[in-house]
Formats: C-alpha cells, sequence, structure tokens
C-alpha cells in the first residue's frame, strides 16, 4: 500500500510502548520518557511505523496513569516536558511518528476541574461532570454499573448529589453535553498537536456521552452475556449498555475532533469497548464509502483478538465475516494484545497491527 505523509496511518503498524514498565534511566525503577528515547532506534529497526505511548500525564495513580489529574503536564516519575519535546524529535529524526493516549472520558477526582464542579451546584464548573440527584429515596440514579466493580454512581455530600464513574470510584466522568466541556478537550488536543504528536490514542472513545434522561439499562439475556469489556464474574455483563455509552451525541463530538486534527495530518484511533455492537459502533466512527476518509475518526479497534485464549483459523474468519457483513467500509485498527490484557505468546511487546477488511484488501 502506497502511504503519503496525510494517510501514514493506512495499513501501518503502531508499537505500543508503556513507559512504566520499558526502560528506567534513573534507577528508581521505573520507566521513563528519557528511556523511550533511548530505545527508539531499536523500535524504527523493526520496521513499525509509529509508536503509541500510554499516558504519561500528571496522575495520583489510582489507575496508573488513566486517572489524569493535568492534561498538559508530565508526571514526574516519567520525567519533564523536556524529556518529552526530545523524544518527539528523535522519533521523528528516525521516521516514527508519535501517537499519544488521550484518556477523556473521564479524569481524576484530583483534576482542578472536579475540585470546582464539586464544590457547589452553581459554580463555573458545576455542569463539567455527570452528576445527578438521588432517586426519593435516596438510592442511586440509576441501575447503571461500574466495570472496575459496584454502582457506576458516587454519593458526594458537598453537593448531595451522586456523581457517574464508569471505572474507579476516582475517576468521575466527563460531561460530554456541555459545549465547555467540549471546548476544553479540543483546546487540550491542540496542545498536544502543537507540540508535534502525530496522533491521538483515544480511551473508551464510546463512554463519552450518556443518555440525558438517565434511563435505566435494559437487562441482558445470558445467552447474549460476553466478557469483552469487563470480567465475566462482574454482572456489568447482565446488562445491555443502551444507555450510560455509545450514544449518537458521540458522532458530533467525533466530527469536531476530527476537524481539529486535519490541518496537523494528525490521525486518531479509538478504543470501543462494547460487547454488544462494537461492530456497528466501527462502522459509525470511522465508516467511509468507496475509499474516502471518514469525518470521524480514521481508525478504531474492538477486542476481538485483543486476546491470544481463542485466536485460531476459524476463529479469524468468523471475524472478518463478520465484519464484512456489519462494517464493510470501516477501517479496523487490529489490536494484537495491549496493556488490558495477557498479551500473546509471540508478542515481545504489546504491539498494534492494522490493516483494511478483507473486502477492501
Amino acid at each position: 500500500m502506497i502511504q503519503t505523509a496525510a494517510n501514514w496511518w493506512k495499513g501501518g503498524v503502531i508499537y505500543q510502548i508503556y513507559p512504566r514498565s520499558f526502560q528506567d534511566t534513573t534507577g528508581d525503577g521505573i520507566g521513563d520518557l528519557a528511556g523511550i528515547t533511548q530505545r527508539l532506534p531499536y523500535v524504527a529497526s523493526l520496521g513499525v511505523d509509529a509508536i503509541w505511548i500510554s499516558p504519561f500525564f500528571t496522575s495520583p495513580m489510582k489507575d496508573f496513569g488513566y486517572d489524569v489529574s493535568d492534561y498538559r503536564g508530565i508526571d514526574p516519575l516519567f520525567g519533564s516536558m523536556e524529556d518529552f519535546d526530545r523524544l518527539v524529535a528523535r522519533a521523528h529524526e528516525l521516521g516514527l511518528k508519535v501517537v499519544i493516549d488521550l484518556v477523556l472520558s473521564h479524569s481524576s477526582d484530583k483534576h482542578p476541574w472536579f475540585a470546582e464542579s464539586r464544590a457547589s451546584r452553581d459554580n463555573a464548573k458545576s455542569d463539567w461532570y455527570v452528576w445527578a440527584d438521588p432517586k426519593p429515596d435516596g438510592t442511586v440514579p440509576t441501575n447503571w454499573l461500574s466495570i472496575f466493580g459496584g454502582s457506576a454512581w458516587q454519593w458526594d455530600a458537598r453537593r448531595e448529589q451522586y456523581y457517574l464513574h464508569n471505572f474507579l470510584t476516582s475517576q468521575p466522568d466527563l460531561n460530554f453535553h456541555n459545549a465547555d466541556v467540549q471546548d476544553a478537550i479540543l483546546d487540550v488536543a491542540k496542545f498536544w498537536l502543537e507540540k508535534g504528536v502525530d496522533g491521538f490514542r483515544l480511551d473508551t472513545v464510546n463512554f463519552y456521552t450518556h443518555d440525558k434522561q438517565l434511563c435505566d439499562n435494559p437487562p441482558l439475556p445470558p445467552e447474549r452475556r460476553k466478557s469483552d469489556t469487563a470480567p465475566a464474574v462482574n454482572p456489568y455483563n447482565h446488562q445491555s449498555h443502551k444507555y450510560d455509552k455509545s450514544q449518537p451525541e458521540n458522532l458530533a463530538f467525533l466530527e469536531r475532533f476530527n476537524a481539529l486534527l486535519k490541518p496537523y495530518g494528525a490521525a486518531s484511533v479509538g478504543e470501543i469497548g462494547d460487547s454488544e455492537r462494537a461492530l456497528e459502533l466501527l462502522e459509525e466512527y470511522t465508516g467511509a464509502p468507496n475509499g474516502t476518509e471518514s469525518n470521524r475518526l480514521q481508525m478504531s479497534y474492538v477486542f476481538d483478538f485483543l486476546s491470544g485464549d481463542d485466536l485460531k483459523a476459524q476463529r479469524i474468519v468468523d471475524v472478518f465475516a463478520d465484519l464484512n457483513r456489519v462494517a464493510p467500509n470501516s477501517w479496523p485498527c487490529w489490536a494484537m494484545s495491549n496493556h488490558d490484557v495477557v498479551r500473546h505468546e509471540a508478542a515481545g511487546t504489546c504491539r498494534m497491527m492494522r490493516s483494511r477488511p478483507i473486502a477492501r484488501c
């Protein structure tokens, strides 16, 4: 496949780097940005097109960096902004693109935005997170569950309301129905684009918006339950997640995000976590007919090949058959293990392999 500067991501390979465990240059036992820079010649020698760097932002590390308290800051564990600038410059010297991990569906509860939001019901950021009154009996607003276990709602005594958290209680969900939140997120992305990054891996991209009416999720019959998104023992899998994520309003934000990236020639790859309609979302988020490019995300990945437990020939055939049936215009990004799962036996490091659907190869 012929690649150009504008479509470098087509048919390429992205090599994921998890900073904490990659290369330590200070002797503190924790990998750092300088360590990544040190090893970039080796990564380039593998013939990959880009590196995806897992979160290195300022964080209390309750979820190993996926709980961000400053989207523009480098956590001291990993170095400084100067270290990051040197990393980007060296990567580009070696012909590598740099993709960074943006965690936008939620922040840390230590983020200044949340500190202000929880202070009262009438401050400037009071609606920046998902707040809801209790039911008349004081119980949670909906039956929504957290992927990490228990209710997705946490009581806050300051506001006497619940806030939504799809993951840890220390990871409150941002309210993407608020235009100011979207603007602030786009400003974050622009900051890193100006720093020279070539794209973003968007964590839990289908979790950005929720049902504004706060409807309860319906039950899911046992025969339709899967453990792609949450562990099999988690009752999260007992629900059809019709209202707590994957809302149609998300598409308009993705179009805004894409419009920001386009002048920079940057690309986006979204992580779609959904056991019921992942391929449908893949089509919605990346689909573009006749070889054109989506005005939402360039590519997304689902969890079909993320674990090697069932990676057999028939499984691969079945996945591609479903892909061509449900998402014929999509651009999938095949994730071959990553930081969330046990690595494939043949993988020395976590990698992401991309290809077009069989129908377009």
